[in-house]
């Protein structure tokens, strides 16, 4: 053998790392938590695994460290903690807790085996099941194509039609839901399904960018071991570690990747093939290299390396970062690499999202930020910053939001999760005022500045999360001025109180979301249309008018901008609007 050597202990892996045979050897490793798991069991019908973490940790301070169920609204879930007091506390104090009308039970639970070694076993043929395992006909690549953009071999026009037929589900299903929820409106989205086809509003032909490929302007690479050829692979994981897979493929043949950041990754993983240090193992939690961020724009790239440290001492992660930057600097390429970061604080995990971890990357080597255009306007774009991933695909979906909007010089726009700013800031010259509001102090940071560097004068942003400080925000915009509300929120939606509190505010007047996951976005849409009850005030909005964007050609992801209106409003009108069709009618049959 060559890259599976056989040693006096067994076998080891390319990296020098042991190949484990038993599932439940992890257990004696310091980085599990399965030694200290209990079931939940008499879970309420519906509840959400954010609301259940929150009520175990932050109700009842439990201190939880991970939660697991098998589907959504699961009647049972599986909780880990992080020793056996924490365990024991948490078995006194959710049996016979009460939550939802629902008395819970916990009890002890088993540890999981380790995925990867039963899956191993398995196919080994002594895994102790009767089962055979499947035979595996696709590819490394297929595989790979399927898993990040399983649309790659389904033309263009027949992927819009198929995300088409997506975003019309969502919106049938929203009627119903509204339906449902505000008997009140029947009689209004029965009129609009018979004008729009079924649907409860205007939905406009899907939009698109004409550069399908290409097109991403920010990747997060894995690395790890290629199972193809056993070498370290700067890539995206083939599957997932619960399902038994940690191989890492290489991402040559993805249609959605620009030609630059492919060169940047291969790259940078000649440099990990050639450095001393190891790739890291999942299973093992050893090893140094874990994630590669890149972003382009511009002629531009940014690279951010993370690391886990592990035991390196400070003169061994110095001399890291001095023979990266001179890697880098002796090997350029087409699109110039000017920054380089890298990520080596953090001892336990590392992670891309800089604003869950707090911890800023340690700038190495060229300029500190990139820029981009969108509209006509120059962004500035640091590691932390959100920005669309698809720059063209982003001026369109700007466009069709503000063409929803109708917005007009008297308007006062508010960008609810602004990020960057770079909604509002491309709203600020059709309106009177822009008023952002981020949650992220930096990205607010970054917003202002965007503004300055875009010398537009009408916009101020503040940091707080949108629910607590919308009413203050809003007082900024006066008396009689009309606020249209841009909603961009992050995947899962806009937190609840948060939609309610828009609600309140008397003077916005529309609501268009920004919808990245619509489907997940419909609990929203259905808490913009509720009824009025004690808890919730203001008159509801309903949907009117409705674009989707295509922002990720390949794949099944869809934006949806869908502008809502008030109730009230739409009611008046429509009721205006009928009374001068009878008129007209009364007067054609009197011969006027």
């Amino acid at each position: 053998m060559t890259d599976l050597e056989e040693n006096q202990d067994g076998t080891t892996n390319a990296e020098g790392d042991p190949v484990e045979e038993d599932p439940y050897a992890y257990l004696d490793r310091q980085f599990s938590s399965e030694n200290f798991k209990i079931e939940v069991k008499n879970l309420p019908k519906f509840y959400g695994i954010n609301e259940f973490r929150k009520l175990l940790n932050h109700k009842l301070n439990l201190n939880s460290n991970k939660i697991k169920t098998v589907k959504r609204n699961s009647p049972y879930a599986f909780v880990c903690f992080r020793s056996e007091e924490d365990r024991q506390n948490a078995l006194k104090v959710l049996t016979n807790y009460k939550w939802k009308g629902k008395l819970l039970e916990a009890m002890k639970a088993k540890p999981a085996p380790d995925p990867l070694v039963k899956k191993r076993k398995e196919e080994a043929g002594d895994g102790g099941s009767n089962k055979k395992p499947k035979l595996d006909v696709q590819s490394q690549e297929e595989k790979l194509k399927n898993s990040t953009i399983p649309y790659w071999n389904v033309e263009y026009s027949e992927q819009l039609r198929l995300k088409q037929d997506d975003i019309k589900t969502t919106l049938k299903k929203l009627g119903n839901e509204l339906s449902h929820h505000n008997p009140a409106l029947r009689k209004w989205l029965d009129d609009q399904k018979s004008t729009y086809d079924g649907l409860i509003c205007d939905l406009k032909e899907i939009r698109f960018s004409e550069q399908t490929e290409g097109y991403r302007n920010k990747c997060e690479f894995s690395i790890g071991i290629d199972e193809e050829t056993n070498l370290p692979t700067v890539g995206f994981r083939v599957g997932s570690y619960v399902n038994g897979t940690t191989g890492v493929a290489p991402v040559d043949g993805l249609l959605h990747i620009p030609t630059s950041m492919k060169v940047a990754v291969k790259v940078f993983q000649n440099y990990v093939r050639t450095s001393n240090l190891k790739v890291f193992s999942p299973e093992f939690h050893t090893g140094h290299f874990r994630q590669l961020m890149v972003r382009a724009a511009l002629n531009q790239l940014m690279v951010v390396v993370g690391i886990h440290p592990q035991d390196l001492s400070e003169e061994e992660v110095a001399s890291f970062k001095t023979s990266l930057v001179d890697f880098f600097f002796n090997r350029r390429w087409e699109g110039s690499a000017s920054y380089l970061f890298v990520l080596p604080k953090n001892r336990k995990k590392v992670s891309m999202n800089f604003n869950d971890d707090r911890i800023p990357p340690e700038h190495l080597w060229g300029e500190t930020h990139i820029y981009e255009e969108i509209l006509g306007l120059k962004f500035k774009i640091s590691p932390e910053a959100f920005f669309q991933i698809n720059t063209k695909g982003a001026e369109i979906l700007y466009n069709a939001a503000i063409e929803l909007s109708a917005v007009d010089e008297d308007s006062t726009i508010l960008d609810v999760c602004c990020g960057t700013g770079t909604i509002g800031l491309c709203f600020a010259q059709k309106c009177s005022q822009v008023l952002g509001l981020e949650i992220v102090p930096q990205a607010i940071a970054d917003a202002k500045e965007n503004a300055a560097i875009n010398d537009v004068k009408n916009a101020e942003f503040f940091t707080g999360k949108a629910e607590e400080i919308l009413g203050t925000v809003c007082f900024k915009a006066g008396l009689n001025k009309e606020i249209i509300a841009i909603v961009d929120p992050p995947r899962a939606g806009l937190h609840s109180k948060a939609i309610l509190q828009i609600r309140k505010i008397r003077k916005v007047s529309k609501v268009v979301y920004i919808a990245c996951n619509p489907a997940a976005a419909l609990k929203n849409f259905i808490d913009l249309g509720r009824p009025e009850s004690k808890t919730v005030h203001g008159e509801p909005f309903v949907p009117v008018r409705a674009i989707p964007v295509d922002m990720f050609p390949y794949t099944k992801h869809c934006e949806l901008a869908i502008c809502f209106e008030r109730w009230d409003k739409v009611y008046k009108e429509e009721s205006e609007e009928a009374k001068e069709n009878d008129a007209e009618d009364s007067n054609e049959k009197q011969g006027l």
